[in-house]
């Protein structure tokens, strides 16, 4: 037998075994090292086959404990499926239903599942608010002023120590502070491409990155994404020669929440080095981890310089703060000239909060609190979904970030079900959202950054029935 099928087979049987409930929810699995030596192969061989088990979500790392059979094994909806590839085909923008759902988030009355951000209830606002006294008392007038165009020193300097990930790759010298993730992304584009230029991102993917693209007078071509494993390698390889710039969330996508695998990061660094083709990685959620450990962004394999890493608070602190930023490696001086002619500098007040906060504030804490409440919120929403939503209906399985992406019957069109939902004080983002093409019309994003309560159980099981009457 093949080397490469190995891993595959052994993997296979452990499916199966999880599959007939010989092993149970929680069990421990025998360790890699045991596996090698039951079934004769290498250590890489094991490894594999539980890394195949781990995509899968059927298995699930504890730190300094092993392997363990995952709550998501007993999952009874399948995933969504993978977009087409559609290397050309007729673009059809979806602003007016974007505008309509966005009109809706002022009103208190409705459930936001359609929200891109968590419940404020999730979020450390008193101790912020805290902040925000503190700094005003410590900087005197001088948070009125100009910050210098790269960025508050004090906030650059945070940002670098907390990229551990990135295993001291970056310097507060390498990091542009900017007004969010979307301004980063924004100053990133207008750096490295020019109108007439192609940039690949995922499918389904974040709204505002098409709009953005679209607003630049730039084209987009949609790279087929994973559930679990992210933009399909062989479609971006397809497709390189036309590339002018990459744009992708390596760890914990939206709307899917899937993750990139360490050595799916490593190749397609390495085939756009090979090009010179920018990537623009969004690792807004990179914080929002699971599993064992937070996952190495795609920069952290770039020794050419050519990934322009960007990252925000926006999901973890303050959405409204505006507090964002992005190491560019090779492209860091084109940055500054686009922050210098778009905004000169950014407000001085929130950055040096969030600095303080990072510094000061048990970051990692709130983090570790937050963590748990939307991995414990993920599970209920899923099993909320299977108890009351139609039984063909697929759903994701983030590893990361608090996005659901649902795909339901083929009659269904979730553009017409939400102004039905919306009459019933229930609002989510539909699937036509996420695309320039005339697809996802059966798909929904959830925002499960919620507070779990009976009020929410309620609101799933009423958005369940609306979707059994429309079919």
């Amino acid at each position: 037998m093949k080397k490469e099928s190995l891993y595959l087979k052994i993997a296979k049987v452990m499916e199966e075994q999880i599959a007939t409930e010989t092993l149970k929810l929680g069990d421990k699995l025998p360790s890699i090292r045991t596996v090698q030596k039951i079934y004769n192969v290498s250590i890489n061989t094991a490894k594999q086959a539980y890394l195949e088990l781990e995509s899968k979500s059927l298995i699930e790392p504890r730190a300094k404990s092993g392997y363990f059979v995952s709550k998501a094994s007993m999952r009874k909806f399948p995933l969504p499926s993978i977009g087409k590839f559609k290397a050309s085909a007729q673009e059809q923008q979806p602003e007016d239903l974007i505008s309509k759902v966005f009109n809706t988030f002022n009103d208190k009355t409705i459930s936001h599942f359609s929200l891109g951000v968590p419940d404020k209830s999730m979020l450390p606002i008193a101790k912020l608010n805290k902040g925000v006294i503190n700094v005003v008392r410590r900087l005197n007038d001088d948070w009125a002023s100009y910050e210098p165009v790269q960025g508050s020193v004090n906030l650059r300097r945070s940002i670098a120590k907390w990229s551990l990930v990135l295993e001291g790759k970056i310097t507060e010298d390498d990091i542009v502070t900017t007004s969010g993730a979307m301004n980063a992304i924004f100053n990133c584009l207008m750096a490295v491409t020019k109108p007439g230029d192609t940039v690949a991102i995922e499918s389904p993917v974040y709204f505002g990155i098409v709009q953005i693209i679209k607003s630049l007078g730039l084209k987009a071509i949609e790279i087929p994404t994973h559930p679990i494993t992210g933009v399909d390698l062989e479609a971006i390889k397809k497709v390189l020669p036309q590339l002018n710039a990459c744009c992708f969330i390596s760890n914990f996508s939206n709307p899917l929440g899937c993750l990139m695998p360490d050595e799916h990061k490593i190749e397609l660094v390495r085939m756009l080095t090979e090009y010179d083709i920018p990537l623009i990685e969004d690792d807004l959620y990179g914080n929002l981890f699971f599993g064992p450990s937070r996952p190495k962004p795609c920069k952290a394999f770039d020794e050419a310089g050519i990934v322009l890493w960007c990252g925000s608070v926006s999901k973890t602190l303050a959405p409204g703060y505006r507090v964002g930023w992005v190491a560019p490696g090779k492209y860091k001086e084109k940055i500054i000239r686009q922050k210098l002619l778009q905004t000169i500098s950014t407000p001085s007040l929130y950055q040096e909060v969030i600095a303080d906060f990072l510094e000061h504030g048990r970051y990692d804490h709130h983090l570790r609190t937050l963590r748990s409440k939307l991995y414990t919120s993920c599970l209920k929403f899923q099993r909320a979904i299977e108890e009351y939503f139609p039984y063909n209906t697929k759903i994701s399985q983030p590893q990361g970030g608090f996005m659901l992406w649902l795909e339901l019957d083929k009659k269904v069109d979730t553009a017409e079900l939400f102004d039905i939902a919306i009459k019933q004080k229930i609002s989510f983002a539909p699937g036509r959202m996420f695309t320039q093409y005339n697809q996802y019309n059966n798909c929904m994003r959830l925002n499960y950054g919620l507070e779990w309560n009976n009020e929410v159980e309620a609101d799933l099981k009423r958005l369940g029935r609306l979707i059994k009457a429309v079919y």
